[in-house]
């Protein structure tokens, strides 16, 4: 979800707002976020939910990336899987919403102004499953964030240091944890296209 918010809450987006966003009821969080070091099983928890979105989608689904926090060794994270998915239409809900609520996941987010962007739980494990329409550039700029981390240590332990520092604050929603994020995540980003910059001139 687009980022909005700086770090003392100021910006943060309100109640009506998220609620417009999501599907069913808004959920307050007003706790502190929990962060846990990088667990090595994460890989393979995201292995078996991707395959289990494949066999209900098939074809369908054309990429399913392991995207967020817990795709980058080392990396203290929330333990949600975060996991890209890319349809033909994301906006085309018929096209694949029934087929995974039928399989047990949960339509939570829809955000038809920020790339069409659908959000769902799992019916297991818990996670953050991402759905995007091929093409649109926000799937870039998921996996360019993850790679550079994953690459980059002095940019992965800045990323943890912020992290670390907002998690000890109370956020109504866990969203607005996310949301405070932006520019930490904006500068490191800023870093990344630099250096592809560079690299594409060289």
């Amino acid at each position: 979800m687009p980022s909005i918010q700086d770090s003392n809450n100021s910006m943060s987006r309100s109640d009506e707002e998220l609620q417009n966003l999501t599907v069913g009821e808004l959920k307050l969080h007003n706790a502190n976020i929990t962060l846990v070091e990088y667990d090595p099983h994460w890989p393979k928890a995201f292995e078996q939910e991707a395959n289990r979105i494949r066999s209900v989608l098939g074809k369908k689904a054309l990429h399913i990336e392991h995207v967020g926090s817990t795709s980058v060794p080392g990396l203290c994270a929330k333990p949600i899987i975060d996991l890209l998915l890319v349809v033909e239409d994301s906006a085309d809900e018929p096209s694949y919403v029934l087929a995974l609520e039928a399989a047990g996941y949960t339509l939570r987010i829809r955000e038809p102004e920020w790339f069409e962007h659908r959000l769902f739980k799992g019916p297991e494990t818990d996670i953050n499953l991402h759905v995007f329409s091929t093409g649109a550039s926000e799937i870039e700029r998921m996996l360019r964030f993850r790679d550079w981390l994953q690459n980059n240590e002095t940019d992965r332990d800045k990323y943890a240091q912020v992290k670390r520092s907002l998690a000890k604050n109370t956020w109504r929603h866990v969203q607005h944890y996310a949301d405070a994020k932006s520019s930490i995540v904006q500068e490191i980003m800023e870093r990344a296209n630099a250096n592809d910059e560079e690299e594409e001139n060289e």
